[in-house]
C-alpha cells in the first residue's frame, strides 16, 4: 500500500491521509500486542455509540503494524485554544460536555482502570517502597466505578469537525472512576498550562457536581502513573505531586 498524506507524527506512530481513511502506522519496534489492543480497545468503544473514528483494518505495511479508520476532517481542539485564547472557557465548556457524555457510557469488557493503575504504580523504580505502599493503598481505597474512562482525554485528542466532536486515541481506554479519569486531564493540562488546568477543573465539578477534593485525591495516583511515561521535563512536578497526602 502507498501511503500519501503525512498529517501526524508522534513517538510511536505516524498518521496518514489516503482519501477518506487515515491510517496510523506504528514504529517497527512497536509492540503487536499494544497495536491489537488498540483496536480492540477502540472497537469496544464505538460500540457504545460516542462519535469516534470507525476501524475498518488491522494490517502490515512494509514491516510495520497499522491501523485504518475513516479520516476525520477538522482541526484539534488544541489548535483552535491556541488560535482563539478569548475562547478558552468556550472550549473548556464544550470539552468538558463530551468527557461526561464518555463518562455517561458503559463498557463491560475494558479493562479496569484500578487494575491498570496498580501495574503502573508497581512498575515505578523512581519512588520507594513505602511510596509505593502509600500509593496502592489510596488506590484500593478509592470507590469502584464502571464508567468509560479514556485515559488520556486532553484537547491534542479531540477533533473539531462542523459542529460535531470526535475523540482519538483509546488506546489507554478502561472502565472505572471518572474523577481518576478527570485528574489526568488536570495533570496533562497543568504540564502545559496551570491556567487552562484551573479552569478545565472548576468547569468540571461546576457541571458534574462533583467537589473538587474528591478529584484531587487522586492527583498523586494520576501522577505516579504519568511518571512511568519517564519524561524528564516532567519529572519535578510530578515528584512535587506524589508528596501530596491530602489537598485542602
Amino acid at each position: 500500500m502507498k501511503l500519501e498524506k503525512l498529517i501526524s507524527k508522534g513517538t510511536n506512530a505516524s498518521v496518514y491521509q489516503n482519501g477518506d481513511v487515515a491510517i496510523k502506522v506504528f514504529n517497527k519496534d512497536f509492540p503487536k500486542t499494544e497495536v491489537l489492543n488498540e483496536a480492540l480497545n477502540t472497537s469496544r468503544v464505538e460500540e457504545t455509540g460516542l462519535d469516534i473514528p470507525s476501524i475498518s483494518e488491522v494490517s502490515h505495511i512494509d514491516g510495520q503494524w497499522a491501523i485504518s479508520m475513516n479520516f476525520i476532517e477538522g482541526k484539534t481542539l488544541y489548535d483552535l485554544m491556541k488560535e482563539n485564547p478569548d475562547k478558552l472557557q468556550t472550549y473548556i465548556d464544550q470539552m468538558v460536555d463530551l468527557q461526561l457524555e464518555i463518562h455517561s457510557k458503559r463498557s463491560p469488557l475494558l479493562n479496569k482502570l484500578k487494575d491498570k493503575l496498580v501495574r503502573q504504580i508497581n512498575s515505578l523504580n523512581s519512588i520507594d517502597e513505602s511510596k509505593k505502599y502509600e500509593l496502592l493503598t489510596r488506590v484500593d481505597g478509592m470507590p469502584k466505578h464502571v464508567k468509560v474512562c479514556h485515559g488520556d482525554f486532553n484537547p491534542k485528542n479531540i477533533i473539531v469537525s462542523g459542529d460535531k466532536l470526535y475523540v482519538l486515541d483509546w488506546v489507554h481506554a478502561t472502565q472505572g472512576n471518572a474523577s481518576a479519569d478527570v485528574a489526568r486531564t488536570y495533570l496533562l493540562f497543568s504540564l502545559e498550562d496551570a491556567k487552562a488546568a484551573d479552569l478545565y477543573l472548576d468547569t468540571f465539578c461546576k457541571k458534574s457536581k462533583t467537589e473538587k477534593r474528591y478529584v484531587q485525591t487522586w492527583l498523586p495516583i494520576v501522577a505516579a502513573a504519568q511518571l512511568t511515561k519517564e519524561k524528564p521535563e516532567e519529572k519535578e512536578l510530578l515528584m512535587k505531586w506524589l508528596d501530596v497526602v491530602e489537598y485542602q
